[in-house]
Parts: structure tokens; sequence; C-alpha cells
């Protein structure tokens, strides 16, 4: 009787190691065939050959696990190709010479000379649709003694759960210079979730006026509409100062060193995080800021937003279409929506 129980433990434990080499068989090829199909930055007639070459790999492996004769073998076979996709995937490296699309084929920068920060590449563009906008770019100065705030908006199109965060830095209620950390699309090339996780877009600042950036997602995209929101943030003039100079230090290495966005790792809030590291009362990494659309939420049972009205008055107050789609295309823009 013992011997028989540990007979079927053996069986059970056999099935069951079987079954999870199964699924990491099946998690690997599927992310493998991925890789290449999307390939580096485009996708041709070979790599989707490649990426179903890889498909019959992975279900012949799978077939293998079951074979105690060619299970080990098979199997070792598999990490080999695994391997090789790998180190193929990992040699792809980022860049700034693609064809990139009118709107993000410049890239900002700064320079910096004691308290004054001269931005150069500030986008600005006068738009009739989404499509349809006249490209111009300035090199605008800022003095680091009038920053005097610091507002987080979210932009919302598809549920409660996914937002675009945009930050943007206010310089004596007059001037507002707003950063929105975006995939880099070339021409042609429209955005994807799945692509994200796949080295298909580099890292993007834009760095814009609030006109260009703001009123775009409030006045001219509406396939699908998309609902902006600002929320002021809390913290000292000292905060803020080092918060901006972190963006600027990003925006300007992103020129000689660009970067891979990632849709679920390096986007536009989790990179906000990361550059509010350099703060010492910085707030703790969150689930919420994985789903970005609570993030303001989080901010605020933080203690980073106004707690003078529950959040859902905040949210209400802060809901800038009304606004932007009355101030238009005003110098005024910017202390428009915030009436």
């Amino acid at each position: 009787m013992v011997a028989s129980s540990y007979s079927i433990r053996g069986i059970l434990a056999s099935i069951g190691g079987s079954i999870l080499l199964l699924l990491l068989v099946i998690a690997a090829t599927g992310w493998s065939m991925l890789a290449i199909y999307f390939g580096d930055s485009s996708t041709g007639m070979a790599q989707t050959l490649a990426a179903g070459g890889f498909g019959l790999v992975g279900l012949l492996t799978a077939v293998g696990i079951f074979s105690p004769r060619f299970r080990w073998r098979s199997v070792f076979l598999f990490a080999i190709c695994f391997g090789a996709v790998l180190a193929w995937w990992f040699s792809i490296g980022p860049s700034n010479d693609r064809d990139w699309q009118v709107d993000s084929e410049r890239l900002a920068w700064a320079s910096i000379n004691g308290d004054r920060v001269t931005v150069h590449n500030v986008r600005n563009f006068s738009y009739r649709s989404e499509t349809d906008f006249t490209p111009a770019y300035d090199t605008r100065t800022y003095d680091l003694t009038k920053l005097d705030s610091v507002d987080l908006y979210t932009v919302y199109w598809m549920g409660p759960a996914i937002a675009h965060t945009i930050v943007s830095f206010g310089f004596g209620g007059e001037d507002f210079l707003a950063v929105s950390i975006e995939a880099r699309k070339e021409k042609g090339e429209g955005y994807s979730a799945v692509k994200g996780f796949f080295r298909q877009y580099e890292l993007l600042y834009v760095v814009a006026d609030e006109r260009d950036v703001i009123r775009l997602r409030t006045n001219y995209r509406l396939d699908p509409p998309e609902e902006v929101y600002r929320y002021r943030l809390q913290g000292s003039p000292e905060i803020a100062r080092h918060f901006f100079l972190e963006y600027m230090k990003a925006v300007t290495e992103a020129v000689e060193r660009p970067r891979f966005y990632n849709t679920l790792m390096t986007n536009c809030t989790n990179v906000i995080w990361v550059h509010g590291q350099v703060n010492p009362d910085r707030v703790p990494f969150s689930w919420k800021i994985l789903a970005s659309g609570y993030v303001a939420e989080y901010l605020y049972d933080m203690g980073r937003l106004d707690a003078s009205v529950s959040f859902a008055e905040l949210t209400n107050r802060g809901h800038v279409n009304p606004r932007a789609r009355s101030a238009e295309d005003t110098v005024d823009f910017s202390r428009l929506i915030r009436e």
C-alpha cells in the first residue's frame, strides 16, 4: 500500500512537471513569435515566415514533452532556439535616426545657466484638426525663481483604468511648459499597446505649449473623444525645482541616448514616477501607477493633492474640456483653462 502511494505521487508529480514545462514552452513560443513578427521597427514576409517557423518548433516541443523518449531532447533544442531569439532581441537598439511622423520629428533639449533654463524646440503647433496642423517650434527661456506650480493632467479615452498623463510646470502664473511622455512613431505607424512591449517605439518627450498638447486632446481628438482633468500637485518650490531640472536633464539626454518605450514599464506615467525619485519625499510605488487611470486618486490619498475638498469634487473642478473649447486658440489659453 505504501509503495503504491509513492508510485501515485510520482506519477502525479511527473504529470504536474510536464504541464508546468508545457506552459513555459507555450509562453516562450508566444512571446518569441510576436518578437520575431514585429522585428526591428517593421514587419516583412521573412519575419512572418520566421515567426511561423518558431511556432512550429514550439508545437513540436509541446508534443515532445509528453514523450519520455524525446522530452529532454526537444526541450534542449527549444531552449537553444529561444536563446537565439533572446540574443537577437536584446541586440536591437533604440535610434533617433528614423523617418519620424511630423509631430515627433524634432526633439527638445535644454541649456541651463544658473536660474535661467533655455528650452529649445518647444512644440507649438496650430491645429485645424487632429491630423491637419501647421508645425511650429520655439526657443523659450524660463526663470527658475518663478517656478511656482506643477500640474498633473490625466487624459481618458478608454475607461477609468487607463489614462495618459502629462506634467506641466508653471512660472509666475503666466508661462506654462507641458511635457508629455509618448511613444515616438514613424511615418505610417500607428500606436499599438501590444507592439509597445516589443521594442517598436522609442520614448519621446513632447515638450510643448499647453495650447498645443492639451488643446489637441480637448478640442481635436474626437474619435474617440478624450476627457482631460488637471490636478495641482502640492509641494515646496524646492521640490518643484528639482523635479523640473530632472525632467530637463532627461529631455536633453534623450537627444544623445535614445530609449525604448514600453507599454508597461517605460510609459507616460511610471517615467514620471521615476523622475519624482529625485525628491526625498517621493511617493512609494503602487499598482495604481501601472493602472494610470487611478494615479490621481493615489496621489490624493498620499496627500499630494488639495485635501480641502473630496477627490470627486477636485476632479469635477479640474475638468478641462469645457473651458478649453471656450478658450480655443487664444494666447491666454493656459490661464483660461485654470479659471
